[in-house]
């Protein structure tokens, strides 16, 4: 398993303010996702000069923001393994699905949570 990117990621239910403040500091978008897994979730993916990047996820059943870090790999059944492997749980009920990529939300023991994420790039 190779981590291919790791930056942090921003689950809000006013994704406007949050990348509002993010543009203020040089950051544009570059990929949106809508639509996620059949629900009324959209990805923003913001990078600035410099490379660097932060995504933002917006839901309004999101009752307060939180700030993971997304891990994206080349292998996702490997680092899901990987992960298993050392007592981390799936957040939710299942792996998120989408035409560009594959994801879970995984909590280690002690409760830091971060997702896991495949992006695929070869996709319509």
């Amino acid at each position: 398993m190779k981590i291919t990117s790791f930056n942090p990621l921003i689950l809000t239910s006013n994704a406007e303010e949050v990348i509002r403040t993010f543009e203020a500091l040089g950051f544009m978008k570059k990929h949106t996702n809508t639509n996620v897994d059949g629900k009324d979730i959209t990805n923003f993916t913001l990078a600035d000069a410099n490379g660097y990047k932060v995504d933002v996820a917006s839901s309004a059943a999101i009752k307060q923001d939180l700030t993971m870090i997304r891990m994206n790999v080349d292998d996702f059944d490997e680092a899901y393994a990987f992960f298993i492997g050392r007592g981390f749980k799936m957040g939710g009920d299942h792996v998120v699905e989408s035409k560009s990529s594959k994801s879970a939300m995984m909590i280690s023991p002690s409760g830091f949570a971060f997702d896991l994420c495949h992006h695929i790039k070869n996709h319509d």
